[in-house]
């Protein structure tokens, strides 16, 4: 496969909102050592690509500028040290930036091959909320069968998977949404209670049925204390975003009477034998349940890598369930 010396892709020519995604030309990428470069096709879209175009969540040093922390496609080049992946072979990565572009480069070890019978578009929302919620929910949660879980935007890309992942492994599902819609999407996908924040106190919710065990949650400002009140003894908070904010005040004598641990991640920063070990979990205890089919990715809507701007925007009205995507190739 030929790599052009030039390549379409989306830049964010200035801290701000959707408007300031723009079309550009860009050197293509060349793979270093352990590398691939992946011929994209579909490019995931997710907060954190807002986060970093507001100019709130810088990149690595070493990643590259342009937004995109997800994508499926082709791999077109393999790098020194690579013997995992050929030129040709079908693949999902997470990536450490520049997925809105028709090439990226990526850690080899950072690839999934796409689960058989599904297609490249599906294929590109797992990344990035697979290698969070599984990394989060199981590895640093601690998730067992049997166990009360409730996660917050349960229609969300994160939601959606952890909903579906979490009832697949035998743990009792409960879910906040803000719309009868979106409750009703969480309980098709394996929730046992949906809760429409705007109407139903979800501490109350998780009180009566005895505490939750595990907590997800990537609001924070206000839920960050009502987590800890909804939480049961030897209960275990996980914080992934803080839509709201990061501060509030917190009685600790909650945390020390309910023996409880707090605790939390960012999947970005984290070094890259981390995130291989990530990908080797999901490979070995995920991947067969999506070429099962029985949990997949929910997908909302497509748009062209032009469109870009438009995807953020639909993105930041919270109107979507599940899965935003640009097309690619």
């Amino acid at each position: 496969m030929t790599i052009p010396k030039m390549m379409r892709a989306i830049e964010i020519t200035q801290p701000g909102g959707p408007e300031v995604l723009k079309i550009t030309e860009r050197p293509a990428p060349v793979p270093g050592y352990g590398d691939i470069v992946i011929k994209v096709a579909y490019a995931g879209v997710n907060r954190p690509d807002a986060l970093q175009r507001a100019g709130n969540y810088a990149p690595p040093p070493t990643a590259s500028d342009l937004p995109g922390l997800e994508a499926s496609g082709e791999v077109a080049a393999v790098g020194p040290g690579v013997s995992q992946w050929a030129v040709g072979d079908r693949v999902c990565a997470l990536l450490p930036g520049g997925g809105y572009a028709d090439y990226v480069r990526t850690p080899a070890a950072h690839a999934l091959p796409v689960p058989e019978g599904m297609d490249l578009k599906s294929a590109a929302c797992l990344p990035e909320t697979f290698f969070t919620v599984y990394s989060n929910v199981f590895m640093r949660g601690g998730l067992r069968a049997g166990e009360v879980f409730l996660v917050h935007g349960g229609s969300s890309g994160i939601g959606t998977t952890a909903i579906q992942m979490a009832h697949a492994f035998g743990a009792r599902v409960f879910a906040t949404a803000g719309t009868d819609q979106k409750c009703k999407t969480c309980k098709a996908l394996g929730a046992e209670r949906a809760i429409n924040y705007r109407d139903e106190d979800f501490v109350e919710v998780l009180e009566e049925a005895g505490g939750a065990d595990l907590i997800l949650d990537m609001v924070g400002g206000d839920y960050i204390p009502r987590n800890i009140r909804a939480l049961a003894p030897d209960g275990r908070l996980v914080q992934i975003a803080f839509l709201s904010g990061p501060e509030r005040d917190l009685n600790f004598a909650q945390i020390m009477v309910k023996r409880l641990t707090v605790t939390g991640s960012t999947l970005r920063p984290q070094s890259d034998l981390a995130k291989k070990r990530i990908a080797d979990a999901l490979q070995r205890e995920v991947w067969p349940l999506l070429e099962a089919g029985q949990i997949a990715p929910v997908m909302d809507q497509e748009f062209a890598l032009e469109d870009a701007a438009l995807a953020h925007a639909r993105m930041e009205s919270s109107a979507h369930i599940g899965k935003i995507v640009l097309k690619v190739g």
